[in-house]
């Protein structure tokens, strides 16, 4: 039970966001341009994401690991890698305690210029051989910085989109936020591959690699705009005080709906496992092991990630048929499936890979279209904001967290088989949480 309301809770920034609504009253904002809003705040996120994850490929093995050798150096980066994930839950905590005193645009402005500052400034980060292990440090800290910025920046505009969606559509809208993540990518894929394919690996290293992380904080300038315009709409005011969009406590919230959150968090594991598998695991694996240049192959990614946009898409259409359970279902088998041919395809010369790719890329967009939806639907309306931040919090970390390291690790010191392996125990994890999840579909979205 919600003790006070919103406003006696939000004394600054909530006053701001109500005199904006008010401005706004007579302008009803449509779901297509909630559906926009939320994307380009998906894609900026996600954006500040791969460019530091293809950088823990390309150039921090070689920059901040140079004493180790370039396995050890990326295994290391992974582990690095790593952190914002552990990092994130934390700050799940401390913004939604910045959401209930000062209000969502206080904390979302906030969360947003830490993050795209916290990106911006590893690209002027020191070298190894020029500050020692003071290097490692900085790039730990950033990382850290982004996981907690990562964590705040949950708005609750995925909710609003989905509660003004049709009840027959539920499965379209569900899956309208995960295209920030191709998209997200795909920015940060091309501007590495430009700039990997036309400077010298001298010049890369030295400055190339650094304006994808400086564009970063424009990037976060532009969502933070768009979904400050969205948080200051009637629409979400008046969801925001039926409590509908309202920051509870974690205590609470685990108090009221703890089983829920750990059905949850297991359900879109599958999905997340493939995630870093068709995305950073097959970059760190082809630089290491193939003679194919990691420019190219990140073009390849792109053409690869074009196609989980459609998968994406499809998701929607195909959710709203059979329903979310058996779309995740669906999506849990045909990536085991791919799980047992995918060694041979990533160790079956460039055709192979590239098959490897597009067929990843593929099976993942239908099932991370759904993975969002599936764990806030877990949830009563009073505590889906906190449940749906603190769940995909979980999954993340649970899901993707290690995933690049483990793949790696195992991949190279027994063979890509048990990559495999690693990717059907994510699968029988979702399996698992589906069917314990009895309320999947029954709860309103």
């Amino acid at each position: 039970m919600v003790s006070a309301t919103h406003e006696s809770l939000n004394p600054t920034s909530a006053g701001l966001e109500r005199d904006a609504r008010e401005m706004h009253a007579g302008a009803a904002v449509d779901p297509g341009s909630i559906a926009i809003g939320v994307i380009i705040g998906r894609t900026s996120e996600f954006f500040d994401f791969f460019v530091y994850a293809i950088a823990s490929v390309l150039v921090f093995p070689k920059l901040i690991f140079p004493f180790v050798d370039p396995l050890p150096g990326t295994l290391l980066s992974f582990l690095v890698f790593s952190l914002a994930f552990i990092a994130r839950p934390i700050g799940s905590f401390v913004f939604m305690a910045i959401d209930r005193t000062y209000g969502r645009g206080v904390k979302l402005t906030i969360a947003m210029i830490l993050l795209g500052g916290s990106t911006a400034a590893m690209s002027f980060l020191p070298g190894f051989n020029d500050v020692g292990t003071y290097a490692i440090i900085l790039l730990a800290i950033l990382r850290i910085c982004q996981g907690l910025a990562l964590g705040g920046a949950w708005d609750g505009l995925a909710s609003l989109l989905a509660l003004n969606a049709p009840a027959n559509r539920r499965g379209w809208y569900a899956m309208i936020p995960q295209l920030g993540a191709p998209i997200g990518f795909m920015l940060a894929s091309a501007l590495f591959a430009y700039f990997v394919a036309n400077l010298s690996t001298v010049d890369f290293l030295e400055f190339g690699w650094r304006y994808p992380f400086f564009c970063a904080f424009m990037v976060n300038v532009v969502a933070l705009f768009a979904r400050l315009r969205l948080v200051a709409t009637p629409e979400f005011g008046a969801l925001l005080e039926r409590h509908e969009l309202e920051p509870v406590r974690m205590s609470e919230l685990l108090r009221v709906h703890g089983r829920d959150v750990l059905i949850g968090a297991f359900v879109p594991l599958a999905s997340f496992a493939t995630f870093h598998l068709v995305t950073v695991f097959p970059l760190g694996w082809v630089t290491l092991y193939s003679a194919q240049t990691p420019g190219s192959f990140l073009l390849v990614e792109f053409l690869g990630a074009i196609c989980g946009i459609a998968a994406i898409v499809c998701s929607g259409l195909l959710a709203d048929r059979i329903g979310r359970r058996n779309q995740l279902a669906v999506g849990a088998v045909l990536i085991a499936i791919f799980a047992f041919i995918a060694p041979w395809l990533l160790d079956g010369g460039v055709s192979g890979r590239h098959i490897y790719v597009v067929l990843g890329f593929t099976l993942l967009g239908l099932s991370f279209g759904q993975a969002a939806g599936a764990s806030a639907s877990r949830f009563s309306l009073n505590y889906r904001y906190s449940g749906s931040a603190l769940t995909s919090d979980l999954s993340w970390l649970i899901g993707a967290g290690f995933a690049p390291f483990v793949a790696l690790a195992l991949s190279s010191q027994f063979g890509l088989v048990y990559t495999s392996l690693y990717l059907l125990s994510g699968v029988v994890c979702t399996l698992v949480a589906i069917f314990f999840s009895k309320t999947l579909e029954t709860r309103d979205n």
